[in-house]
């Protein structure tokens, strides 16, 4: 069995797993190919699942800001009184927003290989297909809410630029590009970031979609320029089960996604203490890196439902304004 190489060093230096790939789920259950139209559709039913969840209000995605509060009125839903205020003050007060109308928010795929990975408990989704399907489900919501949203596919470099947008044509490209790439190649993330921050001059909110695996204080540093450009940055970390608890219990071929000539055959017991110490170390890194810099970190893992995970992540965030 063809299985992970970790690469382990100090936490400041990083962590790279790269895990090889079990099968090509499709983007679809019931094993529809990987078409267009079938990612179309899974986004269109991801968001109205969101809609629904949500009270089917119009705007309860990334682009709601709180405006100000006025004095409840016979007819209001009651859904909108502050209940926490009138926990302070003994009167009914309703929360207003109103929709931002520049919001422009960019979604950035992570296509290297170690994102070429899914175990048996991913139901069949390596975490790039994970990744392309969040993308996708998000492209679907903001454009539907009138935001502005673009795509950026990387590895070793950018491989897709598509600039932020409006116009519901403008989805179908997006969700076209994300339909037909396929993970390969090494990256550094912290070198794509960087170079990406000068592509991106006017500020937007920029979503991250990777394991992250790399040079951790690299990654931090561009990350900060990202911020210090005024964007607003949220980080989907997206790991399989697999890398967070290190399951393999037989002698086992450990072979490197992102250089296929970097391969070992070892006894999993023999590593897997270490492995652990410097993902913990590594992981415990990142959350202290973004807190610093006010980025959202949202770890996420493939056995979970892509659905579910960002539903609730919409649903805190909205509770957070």
């Amino acid at each position: 069995m063809s299985l992970p190489v970790p690469k382990t060093g100090s936490a400041g230096r990083g962590l790279r797993l790269g895990l090889v790939i079990m099968a090509s789920p499709d983007l679809l259950p019931a094993n529809a190919p990987a078409t267009l139209g079938n990612l179309q559709l899974l986004a269109k039913q991801v968001v109205e699942g969101f809609r629904s969840g949500l009270h089917k209000s119009p705007h309860k995605g990334f682009s709601v800001e709180f405006k100000e509060h006025r004095s409840y009125v016979p007819g209001d839903d009651p859904r909108t009184i502050d209940w926490k205020l009138y926990g302070k003050t003994d009167r009914l007060f309703i929360r207003e927003h109103e929709q931002e109308t520049n919001l422009r928010a960019t979604l950035l795929v992570d296509s290297s290989g170690s994102m070429n990975y899914g175990g048996q408990r991913s139901h069949g989704l390596t975490k790039h297909d994970y990744a392309v399907r969040c993308a996708a489900a998000l492209a679907h919501l903001m454009i539907r809410q009138q935001d502005g949203c673009g795509l950026v596919t990387f590895d070793t470099k950018v491989r897709r630029f598509i600039p932020p947008r409006v116009r519901p044509k403008h989805l179908t490209a997006i969700l076209s590009e994300l339909a037909k790439t396929k993970p390969g190649g090494e990256t550094e993330l912290g070198d794509v970031f960087h170079r990406l921050a000068a592509k991106l001059p006017r500020r937007g909110l920029l979503i991250v979609l990777s394991d992250l695996f790399g040079d951790v204080d690299r990654l931090l540093t561009s990350l900060a320029h990202l911020r210090h450009g005024g964007h607003e940055v949220v980080v989907f970390q997206i790991l399989d089960p697999d890398e967070i608890d290190f399951p393999f219990d037989r002698r086992t071929r450990f072979r490197n996604l992102e250089d296929h000539d970097d391969h070992h055959t070892i006894d999993p017991a023999q590593v897997r203490r270490a492995y652990l110490e410097k993902l913990a170390a590594f992981r415990d890194a990142l959350k202290k890196g973004c807190g610093r810099q006010r980025i959202g970190l949202v770890p996420l893992t493939t056995d979970r439902p892509f659905a579910d995970a960002l539903a609730a992540y919409l649903a805190a965030r909205r509770r957070g304004r």
